[in-house]
């Protein structure tokens, strides 16, 4: 299988299990996230109501003059603080955090750890996956002496 079509078909695979969770606390507004190359954007959205809360991006002027640049962690991390603090100026203060087919990594991890030391509670952050020891190789074992008729007699 070709490495495109194989990353395609991981991300459809982890859209559908992030939007079945999210759907799972569908009594949370949910934190949705865009990533671009450039920029990161984020919306707290009500999907009883169909209405936007709050919104913050990299792309709004307060950000764009204290970073250069907005496809950064830090960027991200300035974002994630913005929609806490909007968030909860709106009254919310428990969100689903929606990361649609990005991986919690990266930008989408320090959005999310910003708006959690923000107070906006996203509950539980994910373990951090284990590092496997690598295994020490196996030593073969050692071979026995063939019993002859002699000596079983």
């Amino acid at each position: 299988m070709k490495h495109a079509k194989r990353i395609g078909r991981q991300r459809r695979r982890r859209c559908w299990r992030v939007s079945n969770k999210v759907k799972a606390h569908s009594t949370r507004p949910r934190l949705a996230v865009f990533r671009s190359h450039k920029h990161i954007y984020a919306q707290i959205i009500d999907d009883a109501a169909g209405k936007t809360l709050a919104a913050a991006s990299s792309l709004e002027k307060a950000f764009r003059e204290s970073i250069p640049y907005g496809g950064n962690k830090a960027a991200a991390a300035a974002v994630g603080k913005a929609i806490a603090e909007r968030a909860l100026a709106a009254g919310v203060r428990q969100a689903a955090f929606d990361r649609r087919h990005y991986k919690y990594h990266g930008r989408v991890a320090a959005l999310a750890d910003a708006a959690r030391d923000a107070g906006l509670d996203l509950g539980a952050k994910p373990p951090a996956p284990e590092v496997k020891a690598t295994p020490e190789p196996k030593k073969p074992a050692k071979k026995q002496p063939k019993k002859t008729v002699e000596a079983q007699a």
